[in-house]
């Protein structure tokens, strides 16, 4: 691997014009791409096998006009103060937006809320469900724009219109506050290298690989259909290890460089070397990410496969594009040097900050390790109080028309009118599925935690029945999630199938599927990734420390999680409008990217630590030596992810602020405490039996020769002292 690495970073050198213009036309390729194959997105989740898709599956082949799994609009209409919707003039203001409604495009009913007990008790708030004949993904901006004009002959009366449900969701923007996650990447790589060269380089391959990267999935969605968040976690991703990776062969080839080498040679050891951690670093995190198909759900396959695409794009480009670049700039890297920046340089021979903690670490490693595992257990207690579930519009801000449509509803029906649930009652290919839905809906309404039920209604072969049933409760609640559990246990007369769906009984079965799916992912990805640690380490312990690490980072971030997006603990600061459950994808979502980048982490400091240890230091030695050399990159690393991922804190989009909130929490625990507090503090306990693998699994495991032993004795380096003695003698003391 680093031989061939070696060679493949001398070639990009010395041709680094060819280089660069290929991938420059790889660029505009992908970009033409984009242009002419992109398609619509979608806000929709698909679950394939659970009883609610089925359901909606059944009402699509008997019942289209149903339109269940068609966009829908709620539109909530509430009179002035003092005033009624019965009044003849308002009442005329809302039958034209009845009106306007129905006229729109594409639309396959609009109820009548006078005729269908629409108008709440006191008269003051009505509502109208209308239903599309597509589903959201179909929908253009044009159409919600026509939807918002047709409720305005109401306003222009006096009337409040606002309008909640799927139909209304355009789709996500870009927030300018992400840029700033860039702009302090850039100030970090500033201040990592001392020179503007040098750190404009990690900056510029990021661009180019997340522009293909970006390209490439924008042209997929015409011909797939996408979730309208798949790219912006691509951008998200792709974006933070692309720098990451690029941070750490540029800072490879500055200490090449520093060594008295040739640039060509500088940039073949540097591939060769820090190449090879990013090759294993980068596979971990695809492991991770391509394994998200196993829970079942497309939107989550698709978020995964589009960001291990961007991971993929990041690794090829650092390896080959990066050292063109670097041929251009030569020993500029090294020059211009900004004052009050050394780069690195320690000043009057003072070890680095990164070397001084490691010597405290290796002198006294257990109250250090117990102290950081008890740390992290506190930060971990909120998660005992974890809910899941898919927030709708109760969690938007205050001031969007989705929120106030929601609150109006609730205040002039009960909470349950927001996630109203259907029931489908199927009687195969018999007559009477009316008569059997009759006397199922009057079981229903036994149960508790019912406000209506509504009569039901037929197809045209009276094989299968629909009707309605409100909850008392709102649509994210617990008393919810067992009223559709009883009603799916109540028994049916007559052989019919009973099965309930809609979105509150789909977003209940999407949190049951991923709950069920989350042992198997951890199994698949886990063992995978265990395997590649040890081919990387030639060991048993330090994979299994590394895995155990990384699950107190999940732990202690799913504490943060809950504490700010269920407790409320900083919501005001982070912008969060409103609080509720988690949303029932982060736990699987997190524990996948979270464990690619931490054994990004593991990779980066540990391998170099083997290097050492190879190499002829002693283990503690080799730990301190390791330590100094990479953590200084490891540090920069995780800051620019850490901010690229807090730029997306500020999405308006509430999925896109928490997963921007937790990946930036994750990094933070798992870069600090785990990686450069616990492991050293482990590697120091440990010692020689640190790197043990048994001799049967040593003649069985291939040597990938991560940290460049072969290609060290080819180039004929072996009559080089041995490296870290003077670590090694601090390290004693």
């Amino acid at each position: 691997m680093a031989t061939f690495l070696y060679r493949l970073g001398r070639f990009s050198f010395r041709r680094r014009k060819l280089v660069a213009a290929l991938w420059v036309g790889l660029l505009l390729l992908f970009g033409v791409g984009a242009a002419t194959l992109s398609g619509p997105t979608s806000n929709d989740f698909s679950i394939p096998g659970t009883e609610s898709q089925k359901a909606i599956d059944l009402l699509k082949d008997r019942m289209p006009q149903a339109s269940a799994d068609g966009a829908t609009a709620r539109v909530v209409i509430a009179a002035p103060n003092g005033g009624t919707l019965t009044e003849p003039a308002n009442k005329a203001a809302v039958e034209q937006v009845v009106g306007k409604l129905k006229a729109l495009p594409d639309v396959a009913g609009v109820v009548d809320p006078y005729q269908a007990k629409g108008v709440s008790p006191d008269g003051r708030i009505a509502y109208t469900q209308v239903t599309y004949k597509v589903s959201p993904i179909d929908l253009e901006q044009s159409d919600r724009d026509a939807l918002t004009a047709a409720g305005r002959p109401g306003e222009a009366a006096g009337l409040t219109v606002e309008m909640g449900g799927n139909a209304t969701e355009g789709m996500p923007e870009q927030s300018a506050t992400e840029v700033i996650g860039v702009a302090v990447a850039a100030i970090v790589l500033v201040i990592t290298f001392g020179s503007l060269v040098a750190a404009g380089l990690p900056l510029l391959n990021a661009i180019l690989g997340v522009g293909i990267a970006m390209s490439g999935i924008t042209a997929a969605t015409g011909l797939v259909k996408m979730s309208s968040t798949t790219s912006t976690l691509a951008l998200m991703l792709g974006l933070a290890v692309a720098i990451d990776y690029a941070l750490f062969i540029v800072s490879r080839y500055r200490h090449e460089l520093e060594e008295g080498r040739t640039g060509e040679e500088a940039a073949g050891r540097a591939v060769g070397t820090a190449g090879s951690a990013v090759v294993f670093a980068g596979l971990t995190v695809v492991i991770a990410l391509a394994g998200l198909g196993v829970v079942g759900i497309p939107m989550l396959t698709e978020m995964g496969l589009a960001a291990a695409f961007a991971v993929v794009v990041a690794v090829l480009i650092a390896l080959s594009l990066l050292p063109a670049l670097l041929g251009f700039a030569g020993r500029k890297v090294l020059g211009g040097w900004i004052p009050g920046l050394r780069g690195g340089r320690s000043k009057n021979g003072k070890p680095p900050v990164g070397e001084r903690w490691a010597r405290f670490i290796v002198r006294r490693p257990l109250p250090v390790l117990l102290l950081a595992v008890v740390g992290l257990g506190v930060l971990a207690a909120p998660a005992l109080d974890l809910r899941l579930g898919l927030p709708g519009d109760e969690v938007k801000a205050s001031d969007t028309t989705q929120r106030k449509a929601y609150d109006m509803l609730e205040k002039g029906f009960g909470p349950g009118f927001n996630g109203p649930l259907m029931v489908v009652v199927d009687t195969g290919d018999e007559n009477g599925a009316k008569a059997a839905a009759q006397r199922f809906s009057g079981r229903v309404k036994g149960l508790g935690d019912v406000a209506a039920v509504t009569q039901p209604v037929a197809n045209k072969d009276g094989n299968t029945a629909l009707l309605s049933v409100v909850p008392k409760s709102g649509p994210s609640s617990k008393a919810t999630e067992d009223l559709v559990s009883n009603i799916r246990h109540l028994p049916a007369s007559g052989g019919a199938d009973v099965s309930v769906t809609g979105s509150t009984a789909m977003n209940i079965d999407i949190s049951a599927k991923l709950s069920g799916a989350l042992l198997p992912y951890l199994g698949v990805v886990v063992g995978l990734a265990f395997i590649l640690l040890m081919l990387v380490f030639r060991s048993i312990l330090v994979p299994l420390t590394a895995t155990l690490g990384f699950l107190l980072t999940v732990a202690a971030t799913f504490g943060a999680v809950v504490a700010v997006f269920q407790w409320g603990w900083l919501a005001s600061l982070l912008g969060v409008a409103e609080t509720g459950p988690i949303m029932s994808m982060m736990p699987i979502f997190l524990i996948g990217v979270v464990f690619g980048l931490a054994m990004d982490y593991q990779v980066f400091l540990v391998t170099r630590m083997r290097e050492e240890y190879v190499h002829g230091a002693e283990p503690r030695a080799a730990v301190v030596t390791g330590f100094r050399h990479g953590a200084r990159v490891v540090t920069a690393a995780a800051v620019i992810m850490m901010a690229v991922f807090s730029g997306f804190i500020f999405s308006g989009e509430s999925m896109i602020k928490m997963m921007g909130f937790a990946l930036a929490a994750g990094v933070l625990f798992d870069a600090f405490v785990v990686r450069m507090t616990i492991v050293p503090a482990l590697m120091a306990v440990l010692g020689r039996s640190a790197w043990w693998l048994p001799r049967w699994l040593d003649r069985i495991l291939p040597n990938v020769d991560v940290e460049g032993e072969k290609l060290r004795h080819a180039l004929g380096d072996d009559a080089a002292p041995p490296a870290g003695e003077r670590e090694l003698e601090t390290a004693r003391t």
